[in-house]
């Protein structure tokens, strides 16, 4: 990288291109930006529960837990490359069979469309990868994964949606659950789910992209990948990255002594970081463009507000009934 190149990005992020984003100050200054002039405060919590294994891993059932969206075809453009699909995104816990493999992408989250396109599931839903593992005697397969929502409703994601799949997780006999963030919103969701389910004897592992906003939710195990939000379980097209990737966090699963544990991978996105000026920098974009994003945002904003209610209602119609969504 040449000198003028170096000063610049300096200025741009004020802090070396090979450190983590700061997701935290990256979203803040782009909203900003865009003109939302009250900033999103983020979950931040002092005690981390903690549960450590209670049997060797080869005898411990564990779970999927992923903010994946199943494959909708009458929702829109969810495929590699879509843009942000707010029609897409799902309000409620869902669970599906560990049997067998699911379609399920990212399009209705805010992931790194620029440096990453959705092309290769396993880089976000690492199923087939714990199938495997599984059925080779590393831990027993728990018989449903789960879908959890991304809800910028703290409130929303601790008393409604985090005992929902820890039910979920106790029907099945769970004693651990590996759980894959995507988005920055995902990666607080996630680490709200993981505290209650430690709390009540279930062991976790969360993996994610996006370090800075872990730390401050706090979770109690957390492995790092410093890669493009969207590929918390590995390289897409790289199996073995993705292999590498989950014997980790399982390792992480069963070393761990203390809440708050972060591992990080020792895997590089590229020889380059200047993937890691790109996502919401508002230094990088012009005020036409940024314009425009204001315009989709607030689009995005009452279409998922009205997608919302409507689900929010549906869920209370059907609250007598004891059956759950599947998939």
């Amino acid at each position: 990288m040449n000198r003028e190149k170096s000063d610049r990005n300096a200025t741009e992020i004020a802090r070396p291109v090979s450190a983590p984003i700061s997701y935290l100050e990256r979203t803040r200054a782009y909203y900003l930006a865009l003109g939302y002039e009250t900033p999103y405060v983020w979950a931040r919590q002092d005690h981390v529960p903690f549960t450590p294994l209670a049997a060797p891993l080869t005898k411990t059932r564990v779970t999927l837990v992923t903010t994946a969206a199943p494959y909708q075809p009458d929702k829109g453009d969810q495929g590699p490359g879509a843009p942000y699909n707010a029609r897409a995104k799902f309000f409620t816990v869902y669970s599906g069979d560990t049997r067998y493999d699911h379609d399920v992408r990212i399009a209705h989250v805010a992931i790194d469309r620029k440096h990453t396109h959705m092309e290769d599931s396993g880089s976000w839903f690492p199923l087939p990868a714990m199938r495997k593992l599984a059925s080779s005697g590393r831990f027993i397969l728990a018989p449903r994964f789960h879908g959890f929502p991304t809800n910028r409703s703290q409130r929303q994601t601790a008393t409604v949606d985090a005992p929902e799949l820890l039910a979920r997780c106790q029907e099945d006999g769970v004693q651990a659950a590996v759980l894959v963030a995507n988005c920055p919103v995902c990666h607080q969701c996630l680490a709200i789910a993981a505290r209650r389910l430690e709390e009540n004897g279930v062991s976790t592992v969360l993996l994610g992209c996006a370090r800075d906003i872990v730390e401050l939710c706090g979770a109690p195990r957390f492995l790092f990948s410093d890669f493009p939000l969207g590929n918390a379980a590995g390289r897409p097209h790289d199996p073995a990255s993705q292999k590498i990737t989950l014997k980790l966090a399982l390792k992480l699963l069963v070393n761990a002594d203390a809440p708050r544990t972060i591992w990080q991978s020792p895997l590089l996105w590229s020889e380059s970081a200047e993937w890691k000026l790109d996502y919401a920098n508002p230094e990088r974009l012009s005020s036409a463009e940024l314009a425009d994003l204001r315009a989709k945002a607030e689009a995005a904003r009452i279409e998922a507000r009205a997608l919302r209610k409507a689900a929010l209602t549906n869920q209370a119609a059907r609250e007598q009934t004891p059956e759950k969504i599947s998939i």
